[in-house]
């Protein structure tokens, strides 16, 4: 897991992580924004500094591609054979967090949540 916003293309024609610019680049960067702009932890760009003391994600959002290969998924699937724009939210360091510390993952997005709404 991780504290970003990941936005297509997840894949490019040559399978290594290298930024990889979709058409609608631009609306994927405002959308990923519009959420990670109200989440500060995530906003900040180095949310698991203790597990991934390298990772830095500027302003919280990242080219999938950028970050790691994906081919085939299912983002870029939407995105490419039903025009649907998505995004993916990784919301935390922890790919499993206990069901105690529920309430402050929401208390951390609920503000984003609501303007990624306001996007539409």
């Amino acid at each position: 897991g991780s504290l970003v916003v990941n936005y297509p293309f997840d894949d490019d024609e040559q399978g290594i992580a290298i930024y990889s610019k979709s058409p609608d680049d631009a609306v994927f960067q405002k959308l990923a924004l519009a959420y990670s702009k109200e989440n500060e932890k995530m906003y900040q760009g180095s949310p698991c500094k203790d597990m991934y003391p390298t990772e830095y994600f500027p302003h919280g959002i990242t080219n999938g591609a950028q970050w790691y290969n994906v081919p085939g998924g299912m983002q870029d699937w939407n995105y490419l054979h039903t025009n649907c724009f998505e995004v993916t939210i990784e919301l935390g360091c922890v790919k499993y967090p206990k069901a105690e510390e529920l309430p402050k993952y929401w208390a951390q997005n609920r503000r984003s949540l609501l303007q990624f709404m306001k996007q539409v």
